[in-house]
């Protein structure tokens, strides 16, 4: 899924080539993909992208600097967003492909991207809104961690009272905008913090450590992806990933086992030695194979 650096990272990648042009179609080829219908899609035809930018983890075109709709995506778990100079201008046959919207700029001539999805489970999501605020994945989203004004006092704010265990704190969309599973596995690895950690028994050191390492490895993250093509985003995220997705693979600070905690849609990964005092965390799922 992509997350708050390869969103950030397309939208940058995107700006440089849409702001100042016109669109010229916008066809939707999935049925599941559009969300909204007032303002319709037809309604971004002939205004003019003036902005690209994110909103957690979705990107969000500006046109006619707002005074007219605004195209929201979030490219979910298996959603992607393909540009091309040489898209066919003919619109593209509904079928059983992972094309689910394709959009083209009216100059130059094929200049656009095309949506795609892979997977049976299909949560890529379109909306064409008067403003942002009106989809709502946005209006419930938590302050962004790479604001200025997201503070380490303002993050500790943020965990008082949560009894939550930290990694699914740091996913909550409505408590921090952006970050998902692998960043947040990232993000406890290097702060040496036990994903099963309750919130709020952070201790201030914690609290401190944690803070840096989510805005550090984010920063990092960022970096690393600015200026890449959109095609080449995924290659990075898995090449700059240290824990997440590397269960079995030896700990780059430590070189300890990659343990994995498998759920029902979902797994996370980490270091016992960096992160849990060397104790393994139970994965319930395994338990039940080896009854």
């Amino acid at each position: 899924m992509p997350e708050l650096p390869e969103v950030e990272a397309l939208a940058g990648f995107l700006t440089g080539r849409m702001t100042g042009h016109t669109v010229g179609r916008v066809m939707p080829v999935a049925v599941s993909v559009l969300k909204t219908y007032d303002p319709p899609l037809d309604a971004l035809v002939g205004r003019t992208v003036t902005a690209v930018g994110r909103r957690g983890k979705f990107l969000v075109f500006t046109t006619d600097d707002g005074d007219g709709p605004h195209l929201a995506v979030h490219l979910a778990r298996g959603g992607w967003l393909r540009w091309k100079d040489d898209l066919p201008t003919l619109p593209p046959r509904p079928g059983k492909g992972p094309l689910a919207l394709r959009l083209l700029l009216a100059e130059p001539e094929g200049a656009g991207f095309d949506l795609t999805e892979a997977g049976t489970q299909k949560r890529l999501a379109v909306y064409c809104v008067r403003d942002p605020q009106d989809v709502p994945g946005i209006a419930r989203l938590g302050p962004d961690p790479l604001d200025p004004a997201f503070t380490r006092e303002a993050f500790a704010a943020l965990l008082t009272g949560e009894r939550r265990r930290i990694k699914g704190v740091l996913r909550d969309q409505g408590v921090i905008a952006g970050v998902g599973n692998a960043y947040s596995d990232e993000v406890l690895h290097a702060a040496k913090m036990s994903p099963y950690a309750l919130a709020a028994n952070l201790s201030d050191e914690d609290v401190s450590r944690l803070y840096q390492a989510l805005r550090t490895t984010l920063e990092d993250a960022v970096e690393r992806s600015r200026g890449l093509a959109a095609g080449e985003l995924k290659g990075e995220k898995k090449t700059g990933l240290r824990v997440h997705g590397r269960a079995g693979e030896p700990c780059p600070v430590c070189g300890d086992t990659i343990r994995e905690v498998s759920f029902s849609d979902s797994s996370l990964q980490y270091c016992p030695t960096c992160q849990t005092g060397g104790k393994p965390l139970a994965d319930r799922r395994m338990s039940r194979l080896l009854k």
